[in-house]
């Protein structure tokens, strides 16, 4: 992550000036998207660096010639979330603009890449492993139900798995809320995937003998 920040760093030392021109050079440069909803290996940490640029970069005027950077930076954070992950680079924008990013967010969770859509769950959970904590969501996760409401039954199983570990997140802080949602989606007639995702965000707390979660577990099969 380190060496992400410092090429982003160089990189900006030798692009023009102004951001959105930098941006159009970045994403020039990109390779075809990948719509295909599989595991993209370690090769797309190529790009690590284009999404730190992004997050640096991309929020202060200043950096633009006064105008505001935030839909090229969400254009970007779109294209590049189809050959690597913009699942960082989004957490500087939901920690400084949280409201306006959350209803871009909104936006791409019905888009026909499946990258996107896992975008937009992945890049909101509160305790992301080696990304930003997003302390507000940390201490109230109920703006970002909304996202795992509307892709639970996402047709990608890496849609789908970002979802349970979102969800393994929140409980780590608030456990009763993820059961009582874990409930209810049961209650509603789950399928074979849905109770796949539920058994998989409750098997932390169920591992630890949380008796709820072992029942959670149970009648998810």
């Amino acid at each position: 992550m380190q060496r992400g920040l410092h090429i982003a760093k160089a990189l900006h030392a030798f692009l023009p000036d102004n951001y959105e021109e930098a941006v159009q050079v970045l994403m020039a440069s990109l390779t075809p998207e990948k719509s295909e909803a599989d595991e993209m290996g370690l090769a797309g940490f190529f790009y690590l660096p284009h999404g730190f640029f992004v997050s640096e970069y991309g929020l202060d005027d200043q950096h633009n010639g006064g105008h505001d950077p935030f839909e090229t930076s969400m254009l970007a954070l779109h294209a590049l979330t189809m050959r690597f992950t913009s699942e960082f680079a989004i957490r500087t924008f939901l920690i400084q603009q949280q409201e306006r990013t959350l209803e871009q967010i909104a936006l791409w969770i019905t888009d026909p890449n499946p990258h996107v859509r896992r975008l937009c769950s992945e890049g909101t959970r509160p305790r992301l492993p080696w990304g930003k904590r997003i302390a507000s969501f940390v201490a109230d996760p109920r703006p970002t139900l909304p996202i795992l409401e509307s892709l639970k039954n996402d047709p990608s199983l890496y849609v789908r798995r970002s979802v349970a570990n979102h969800l393994g997140d929140i409980a780590k802080d608030h456990p009763e809320l993820v059961y009582a949602t874990c409930e209810r989606w049961l209650q509603v007639g789950a399928s074979a995937d849905l109770q796949w995702l539920i058994r998989h965000a409750v098997r932390y707390p169920a591992k630890q003998g949380d008796a709820r979660a072992r029942k959670i577990r149970a009648a998810a099969c």
